[in-house]
């Protein structure tokens, strides 16, 4: 093993590390205050939660229906 080669490999890898270490804790702190800040989204289209016709027909038989009891009884 070469010592003299070795010890400036893993200072130069350190200071790589260091580099990229600093990077990321920077794009970390952005990222934060970017989802911090409110983001606007179009406004989604809400389902018309109305009657279907073979509701409206069902709604209409047992109406019809309750119509003659109440009229027989």
């Amino acid at each position: 093993m070469d010592l003299a080669r070795i010890v400036p490999e893993l200072k130069s890898e350190r200071d790589r590390i260091s580099r990229a270490i600093a990077l990321l804790e920077n794009e970390a702190t952005r990222t934060t205050r970017r989802i911090a800040t409110p983001i606007k989204m179009a406004p989604s289209k809400k389902r018309s939660r109305g009657l279907t016709p073979a509701g409206r027909k069902r709604l209409s038989m047992k109406k019809r229906w309750a119509y003659r009891k109440k009229k027989i009884s």
